[in-house]
């Protein structure tokens, strides 16, 4: 976990010099725009009142710059990220763009599309505020490439307690057994489907949380490294945890997204839905009264790990204004930045000097768990693998929603553990 071609007309290259000067040497060139595009996948709900809030701050902190929204719509960043992968391949970077800490980020890296931004962790003294176990993700052969604005939790449930309480479910289970029982209780009280999900990554989502259920934070971990099989017996039990659970879920799901599953839930047509904290804002933005509209509490079986994911920004290589890019990372690490982003956006800030009571009841508690849970990467949200890794794994998981076939599932999840760390 640790660690351009270009097409010129003769005629206009006067012109073209002109325009956009001189390269000076690091990537950036003399005479560049004052615009500083910012490439995210922030486009709604908490999500953007967090984006609005850090970019307040920034316009606050530098006026001479002009911030440019480069946002493109799609949960968990898919239609994004696939923009964002033509641009950089075709020599046009954003100023920056938004990248998960981990194996996502090693992508970049290794195409050499990211530049070290080291040098602002020792002029900010990040390394005296950000924690290491989030730094060395975002590290690569003593190089730091990118600066973390948040720490998001993915094992989360949100639940219904009208529906619960209807339903004779009194306290939050313990176990993926306990969990099925529940649900069936839920279902013979009239709740058709009790779970909510929605389009294939947050089945992905959902069945991350169900890995690290029953195989344990360490062999969870170990599945990224070779260390744990996929075609172990654990591996094999939780796929026909998370078969079962499928089997609770709402049959529209294909053609929803994150937000959709969170409406159920609170509606009362499903009893809970597995997602990351990003959904808190939007339970805060709707104005819903934690503990009386909505509850929490960790996906039954994962108590005391922290299912870990942070959003960070990048100088890409040839950012235009890079300059500009390097204050806008300024921006994002520092203390107002993180406080009015993470407060807006459901996350907890990366800065361990952060005032707690800024924050609301759920993120108070977050960041008491971030302290004291095992911490493990997310597979859904770029942590624990990279891209290429968890495309193998959405495709499997979206065949399985369609196929129920939970053989052809673990061969498909082997082969893709294979490919990336030479055993299944």
């Amino acid at each position: 976990m640790r660690r351009i071609p270009l097409v010129a007309v003769a005629a206009a290259a006067s012109i073209v010099l002109a325009g956009c000067g001189e390269d000076d040497g690091d990537g950036s060139q003399a005479g560049a725009s004052n615009e500083v595009e910012v490439f995210t996948w922030w486009s709604e709900g908490g999500e953007k009142a967090g984006l609005d809030g850090l970019v307040q701050v920034f316009e606050q902190q530098y006026p001479d710059q002009t911030f440019v929204n480069g946002v493109v719509a799609g949960g968990a960043g898919s239609n994004a990220k696939n923009v964002l992968a033509s641009r950089l391949e075709q020599g046009d970077p954003p100023s920056t763009f938004q990248g998960h800490a981990g194996g996502e980020l090693r992508d970049y890296i290794a195409q050499e599309q990211i530049q070290d931004v080291g040098h602002l962790y020792e002029e900010e003294g990040w390394n005296d505020v950000f924690p290491e176990e989030v730094v060395s993700l975002l590290t690569e052969d003593d190089a730091i490439y990118s600066v973390p604005a948040n720490i998001h939790r993915a094992n989360v449930v949100w639940a219904n307690p009208h529906v619960l309480k209807n339903a004779g479910v009194s306290q939050p289970p313990d176990s993926i057994d306990a969990w099925l029982e529940d649900l069936q209780a839920l279902q013979d009280n009239g709740v058709k489907a009790p779970l909510a999900v929605a389009t294939d990554w947050t089945q992905v989502h959902l069945f991350e949380t169900v890995l690290i259920a029953d195989l344990g934070p360490e062999a969870y971990n170990g599945l990224w490294t070779g260390e744990t099989a996929w075609d172990s017996a654990e591996v094999t039990r939780a796929i026909e945890d998370y078969a079962a659970l499928m089997e609770f879920t709402n049959g529209d799901r294909a053609g929803l997204d994150w937000p959709d599953s969170n409406q159920y839930m609170i509606s009362g047509r499903a009893a809970y839905t597995v997602m990351g904290d990003w959904s808190y804002a939007g339970f805060e933005e709707a104005k819903l009264k934690p503990q009386k509209e909505y509850i929490w509490f960790p996906v039954p079986g994962t108590d005391g790990v922290f299912d870990f994911l942070a959003d960070s920004f990048t100088l890409p290589v040839d950012a235009p204004n890079a300059e500009g890019t390097e204050n806008w990372l300024r921006t994002v690490g520092s203390a107002e930045g993180q406080e009015a982003f993470n407060t807006k956006k459901g996350s907890i800030p990366v800065r361990t000097d952060a005032d707690p009571q800024a924050y609301g009841e759920y993120q108070q508690e977050a960041m008491q768990d971030w302290q004291s849970d095992t911490i493990v990467p997310s597979l859904a949200h770029g942590a624990a693998a990279p891209l290429g890794w968890l495309e193998e794994i959405t495709s499997a998981i979206g065949e399985f929603s369609s196929s129920k076939d939970t053989g052809k599932l673990q061969e498909a999840l082997v082969a893709a553990a294979e490919t990336y760390t030479g055993s299944g």
